[in-house]
């Protein structure tokens, strides 16, 4: 699933999230964060070949039960979940290779068609 500009502000509940099947990202951050910006290509260029992973952009912030249930304290914030269990966490991630080897852990790709 491709990658959507901005974060929703109407988050899943957390069990609704425990319940996810296959692989799934959820991306806690706000539109206005810088560190967001900055990493929004390189989240982008990591799940082009995860075509089947849920993207989920979640808006983050005080008072907010999703992140508060996964303790996120700063933006952007990348949990990587495999049929609703997290396997993998990125804070502030600048490398699409720490990105990719997240989620090559919850969708493992075909090298051979990869390429």
């Amino acid at each position: 699933m491709a990658s959507t500009f901005g974060y929703a502000s109407d988050a899943p509940s957390r069990s609704a999230t425990n319940a996810l099947p296959g692989a799934a990202l959820l991306e806690f951050g706000t539109d206005w964060c810088g560190h967001c910006l900055a990493s929004a290509p390189i989240v982008s260029k990591a799940l082009a070949p995860h075509p089947g992973v849920k993207h989920l952009k979640v808006e983050d912030g005080r008072g907010r039960a999703l992140g508060r249930s996964f303790q996120v304290k700063l933006w952007p914030t990348l949990i990587f979940l495999a049929n609703g269990q997290e396997v993998a966490r990125l804070v502030r991630p600048a490398q699409v290779h720490a990105v990719a080897q997240s989620l090559a852990a919850i969708d493992p790709i075909d090298a051979a068609a990869a390429q």
